[in-house]
């Protein structure tokens, strides 16, 4: 072989296998998203930076993320900044499960959300609302599994998209709908929905009254919710510095006005009118780490990272994305640290009826 097939042959083995690691080895899902598509979602990819920037400067400005006419800038520039990368790096499910032995991230994730839908007990053909539904990955789960008419309403317009996107290519367009709207004024009439759920949503919300009194309003009488929450257990302990460091590394990682105990979520739901059927955490035992996903994927962090320093260089990326990967790895070890310490769970489970008769 002379010297310039040799080189051809190089080159071409070359490319090959760059596509390979950045198109192929990259994606969580197979057909999901490519790390080439990397954008920053309705944000413009020559304002990612900016921001980015304009993310943090909420966390210095702490007053102005506890109003709820600041929550939806926050948590829309967030989602904005971060959906691409969660798609890519995570799934269609922006959430977490406890590991199952013998089953696949991918399958502890459905078996998850179609608990969810299980526990609320609806049936074909009638209409539930998943409240804050990212780009659908549990609604397309719960849809298929439960045969009922799902309604996801989420702040971010780019994740609408998404999640349209997703729905057609899964042939759901006849089960799920998604629309554009703030959980705690949504567009929906009162008693519309046989029942609601929420999977790691509601942590959002700067108040949790209100949003589960919104929930409550467009609900039918009767009907029951489910909402998985994010909470500091009984173990979190307000005067330990290292406590707080973890607690506090979550919110700003994940767009959190703040993390609420354990102990209010109970209380919240009943003062907005339900009642309620069970409430406990389902990350405690007998149930597998949660975190084990967060800590098998360091390597995968770093190739990733290798591919988004890359590809924000030759202006594939847009600028800020390096920023916002960085931040999410670091989130990444504050959550684990969460859940080996055993102070936060992102799955403290309630379920709640909305009484038949509106109390006297």
């Amino acid at each position: 072989m002379d010297s310039v097939a040799l080189y051809c042959t190089a080159a071409l083995v070359a490319c090959g296998g760059l596509y390979w690691f950045i198109c192929i080895l990259g994606p969580a899902e197979r057909k999901g998203k490519r790390a080439s598509d990397l954008s920053g979602g309705s944000i413009s990819a020559e304002n990612v930076k900016d921001n980015y920037n304009q993310y943090w400067s909420f966390f210095r400005k702490p007053k102005e993320i506890e109003s709820a006419e600041k929550v939806p800038d926050f948590v829309d520039t967030f989602y904005n900044l971060v959906t691409d990368i969660y798609e890519w790096g995570w799934g269609q499910s922006f959430h977490f499960s406890p590991s199952i032995p013998g089953k696949s991230d991918k399958e502890a994730t459905r078996i998850h959300e179609e608990m969810a839908v299980d526990l609320i007990k609806v049936k074909p053909g009638q209409k539930i609302l998943d409240a804050g539904c990212g780009v659908g990955g549990p609604m397309r789960a719960i849809a298929a599994h439960s045969k009922a008419h799902v309604t996801g309403i989420t702040i971010n317009d780019y994740q609408v998209k998404r999640a349209k996107q997703h729905n057609t290519k899964a042939g759901l367009d006849s089960l799920c709908d998604v629309v554009c709207g703030n959980f705690l004024k949504m567009p929906f009439g009162e008693n519309t929905f046989d029942g609601a759920y929420s999977i790691e949503a509601t942590c959002h919300a700067p108040k949790l009254e209100e949003v589960y009194a919104e929930i409550f309003r467009v609900m039918k009488p009767g009907s029951l919710y489910v909402s998985y929450e994010w909470v500091t257990t009984d173990k979190y302990v307000d005067d330990d510095q290292e406590h707080k460091e973890v607690i506090q590394g979550i919110e700003r990682g994940d767009a959190l006005p703040g993390l609420r105990s354990y102990s209010d979520i109970a209380e919240t739901a009943k003062k907005v009118g339900f009642e309620i059927v069970d409430e406990r955490d389902l990350a405690k035992p007998p149930a597998k780490p949660w975190w084990s996903r967060l800590k098998m994927g360091r390597v995968a962090y770093w190739r990733n990272h290798v591919v988004v320093v890359v590809l924000s260089a030759i202006g594939v990326a847009p600028k800020g994305t390096v920023d916002v990967h960085e931040m999410l790895f670091k989130t990444a070890d504050y959550l684990t640290r969460g859940g080996e310490t055993g102070i936060f769970s992102p799955m403290h489970m309630i379920l709640c009826r909305k009484p038949e008769k509106a109390p006297e």
